[in-house]
């Protein structure tokens, strides 16, 4: 049965993302209403998400979010305002981005003196000392794990900058839930299980979005947060023609294994370790568990789909033994168990990896789009850059031209928003992968 709704501003996607929005927007007086396929919040991408929180990006503006981002996640209660029951806990254990050709450190570490980030520069033998059991040769660059020159011996040896406020939150899908309740407890409305059909126009701008069951929301503000989906919401607003950089659904796979024995201290969580080097990175879980994912070097096949819900939602043992075995290589320790075990997750993947969160062509038609995997760790502060966003366009910015510039709560940082412009010129500086 069709019905008709008035809302202030609708949110496509309750994602991490989307949650974190519609919870911003909803703290500005605004009836917000978000609308998902899924049937709860965090149940598409970000359930398979490895929820790390680093702060290694090729931007200023990308650290500076990260580093803003850092600060809600460790006061996560004080961030969402409202008693939400359970929580998603940030937990510090401190990431190692090995040092790789393809991001050096003297290119990002200026970014962290800027922004106040804490580090350490460890050589190789101090990557030794403070991972136990890990491997420092340098093996670049990336191979197959069929490749002979896979398991040839090193001849040199690397080191790695530590950032020990690094960490991951424990359950991703939690953490969008929190912010959808808070946002719910702000006054926001969810509709789950709700596929759009169309975006409708009111004169010059956006008017309405209109569900797959009839119901029309009609509002001046709508914002595209749908992950993967997002490119296919772009042609149903008719936007998309003046964008300088694209986005794309992309299938990814994370495995799940027993860390060896000594990674982890005891009634602890051994470090992240970001490993371009051999294309992979893992990080720890409490209770002894490893996650360990790929930084899609150039010997691997990219998994591009045509429409995100073609992805098979099965690891398989072709893409687990691959990122496994070169884990294993970094951690020799490690066992490559014979059988596949993991999630399955679809990036939206934007062709610089970083993310557009910005106006469109059509007046009143937001994205937050291309988070590419690496934007989890930004979500809180995701969600006020596009209240902000919003607020200063809808109240007549011209940020095509003098891009909005965003404070931040906790760090009083400016991340100017012009750099996740849909019109900038790509980002050389990015390493071509979920690193940023």
């Amino acid at each position: 049965m069709s019905s008709e709704i008035s809302a202030d501003a609708v949110v496509v996607g309750a994602g991490v993302i989307g949650s974190a929005i519609a919870l911003e927007l909803a703290r500005t007086d605004r009836r917000v209403v978000v609308v998902d396929r899924a049937a709860g919040a965090g149940q598409g991408s970000t359930s398979a998400s490895s929820a790390v929180v680093r702060y290694n990006f090729s931007t200023l503006a990308g650290v500076a979010a990260a580093w803003e981002a850092h600060f809600s996640w460790s006061a996560w209660a004080e961030h969402l305002g409202h008693d939400v029951g359970d929580l998603a806990r940030f937990e510090r254990s401190g990431l190692v981005m090995l040092d790789v050709a393809a991001a050096p450190r003297a290119a990002w570490l200026p970014l962290f003196d800027q922004v106040g980030v804490r580090y350490e520069e460890w050589d190789a033998a101090t990557l030794a000392e403070r991972v136990p059991g890990v491997d420092p040769g340098r093996y670049w660059p990336p191979k197959r794990i069929d490749d002979d020159r896979f398991w040839a011996d090193s001849e040199e040896t690397l080191g790695g900058v530590y950032t020990p406020d690094a960490g991951y939150v424990t359950d991703p899908q939690l953490a969008a839930r929190n912010l959808a309740d808070a946002a719910a407890a702000e006054g926001a409305e969810f509709r789950f299980r709700a596929d759009v059909r169309a975006i409708e126009r009111a004169g010059d701008r956006v008017g309405a979005v209109v569900l797959a069951d009839g119901t029309r929301i009609s509002a001046p503000v709508v914002v595209n947060a749908a992950g993967p989906w997002s490119g296919k919401l772009n042609v149903l607003a008719g936007v998309g023609a003046d964008f300088t950089v694209g986005v794309r659904p992309m299938r990814q796979e994370v495995a799940h294994v027993l860390a060896p024995e000594g990674y982890h201290p005891p009634g602890g969580v051994g470090p992240s370790i970001a490993d371009m080097d051999l294309g992979t990175y893992f990080r720890g879980e409490v209770g002894g568990g490893l996650l360990v994912g790929g930084t899609e070097p150039e010997c691997d096949p990219l998994q591009w789909l045509d429409d995100p819900d073609e992805a098979s939602p099965h690891p398989t043992m072709a893409v687990f033994e691959a990122q496994v075995t070169r884990a294993a290589r970094r951690l020799p320790g490690l066992r490559v168990p014979n059988r596949a075990r993991g999630v399955v997750g679809v990036y939206d993947v934007a062709d610089d990896w970083t993310p557009i969160y910005d106006r469109t062509e059509l007046p009143g038609f937001y994205v937050a789009i291309g988070t590419s995997g690496n934007q989890f760790k930004n979500a809180p502060v995701a969600g006020r850059l596009m209240a902000t966003l919003v607020e200063q366009v809808e109240a007549g910015a011209d940020h095509d031209h003098e891009p909005v510039q965003y404070k931040g709560q906790h760090t009083g940082l400016s991340i100017d928003l012009g750099a996740f412009s849909r019109k900038r010129e790509r980002n050389e500086g990015s390493s071509g992968t979920v690193m940023g």
